[in-house]
């Protein structure tokens, strides 16, 4: 089947109100499959006033604020009105961006019609309990994945180490990759400005630590402020700059009292800052490919992250990077000193990321995805 007229119905918990990594990812798939040809229709909560425009049509579902994280919205029905537009719309193909009830519905709308479905995996959310106090029940959100995963017909992943992970979870045969691209007119070394820099406050000379991502305790918020804590009490010299906005970033801030805090920022006020970094520092494991990372490296910035999903699939350790057990407070300080007492090696290793970062171009990603749709109308499953 040709994919000029392939109608794809898109399902998402967040398409465009709350803006993060995966939602950016599914509006960029959207903008590349319109341009060759595929009809899209995206079905996800909506709100009056959302972070950024969506990419194609979009049908609103309804939700509620989810407890605690009121900035975010819990679809709880594909109501008879998504259900009759989707009559209407009649997709060839349904794609499911997250485990959730409405995914969940749509999966068994299109499995009731014998669409196939292709589930995209964004973030690890069976790691989400560990950090609320709740670890124990990782095993049944495990448990209740991979029953979900296992109701689509393939799955697409955002790094090896996730797809390798996935198929070891036992969550589905049929995993390949959907990797992420980077905007190198966005994210480039040329952004770096050290002006910028001084009207924080932050010297020259001064070798600045940064984290970029939600602020949220999910992306390792303790772990960082507890190896930046022993850069302090060690006396290495540096600042600290984070770029992001969050239901944590109170607490952020009480923990980091010399750190400086520039918000939410985008475009080219977001190359601009992860630019002007000396290293940066992601200790999360949650993600299952890691964004801002490939955007630091894409900067030449040197990167200090997590051993996990991801990360791990970008970061060349000891040669872009350097990759450090999940947690280990005292190895995650030791990479981080390393940087900052040594330009030489951190130039080296900034590089080589840079370098690695070419390989990310976004139109070569998303026909991955739809090569996975056409694939599936044509044979099904791929081969065992």
């Amino acid at each position: 089947m040709s994919p000029n007229g392939l109608r794809v119905a898109l399902f998402s918990g967040n398409y465009n109100y709350v803006r993060d990594g995966a939602n950016q990812a599914l509006n960029r798939l959207v903008e590349y499959l319109l341009r060759q040809g595929f009809d899209v229709r995206t079905y996800s909560p909506v709100v009056d006033e959302p972070a950024f425009p969506a990419t194609g049509p979009l049908v609103g579902v309804p939700a509620v604020p989810i407890p605690g994280r009121s900035e975010y919205r819990l679809p709880i029905a594909l109501s008879a009105a998504a259900r009759r537009d989707l009559a209407r719309f009649a997709p060839h193909v349904v794609h499911v961006a997250s485990p959730d009830i409405l995914g969940h519905r749509a999966v068994t709308w299109a499995r009731e019609r014998d669409i196939p479905v292709l589930a995209s995996v964004h973030t690890r959310f069976e790691t989400y309990p560990r950090y609320y106090h709740a670890a124990f029940l990782e095993p049944l959100m495990v448990k209740g994945l991979r029953r979900f995963y296992n109701r689509c017909d393939a799955l697409v992943a955002p790094s090896p180490s996730m797809v390798e992970l996935l198929k070891a979870q036992g969550m589905n045969d049929d995993v390949s990759l959907w990797t992420r691209g980077v905007d190198r007119d966005i994210f480039t070394p040329a952004r770096r400005d050290m002006g910028w820099r001084r009207s924080l406050g932050i010297g020259d000379d001064e070798k600045v630590v940064g984290f970029l991502g939600r602020l949220v305790m999910e992306k390792g918020l303790d772990v960082f402020t507890a190896a930046v804590r022993q850069l302090r009490d060690a006396g290495v010299a540096h600042r600290v700059l984070v770029i992001g906005e969050g239901p944590a970033r109170g607490w952020f801030e009480d923990n980091l009292p010399h750190g400086v805090f520039v918000g939410h920022q985008t475009g080219e006020d977001l190359g601009r800052a992860v630019a002007s970094m000396d290293v940066f520092f992601n200790p999360s494991v949650t993600e299952t490919f890691g964004n801002v990372t490939l955007e630091a490296m894409a900067c030449a910035v040197p990167v200090v992250a997590a051993a996990a999903t991801g990360s791990s699939s970008l970061v060349a350790d000891g040669e872009s990077g350097m990759l450090v057990e999940p947690g280990d407070i005292d190895a995650f300080a030791r990479a981080l000193t390393a940087y900052v007492t040594d330009e030489t090696l951190a130039r080296r290793h900034g590089a080589a990321g840079e370098a690695r970062a070419a390989d990310y171009a976004w139109d070569t990603i998303n026909s991955a995805v739809a090569d996975t749709y056409v694939r599936l109308l044509r044979w099904g499953r791929a081969p065992e």
